[in-house]
């Protein structure tokens, strides 16, 4: 239970990193004159805070797997 609890607390976590990191770096970087804080917003919310949702569970996992063996 102890693991679930980590690995969900990882990925919402991870979630708000990846979104607010991809959404500055689109602020940043795009060239985008129309709608860049819609692209900013959209690219976040479905691409950069999912990925790095994912991937901070996968590390808690791996991590906790290392830990107990």
């Amino acid at each position: 239970m102890k693991t679930f609890g980590m690995a969900l607390l990882a990925a919402i976590l991870g979630y708000v990193v990846g979104l607010f990191g991809t959404m500055a770096a689109i602020e940043l970087f795009s060239s985008n004159t129309h709608d860049k804080s819609m692209e900013a917003a959209m690219t976040g919310a479905f691409v950069g805070g999912p990925l790095i949702a994912v991937i901070s569970v996968i590390v808690i996992l791996a991590l906790r797997r290392k830990r107990s063996s």
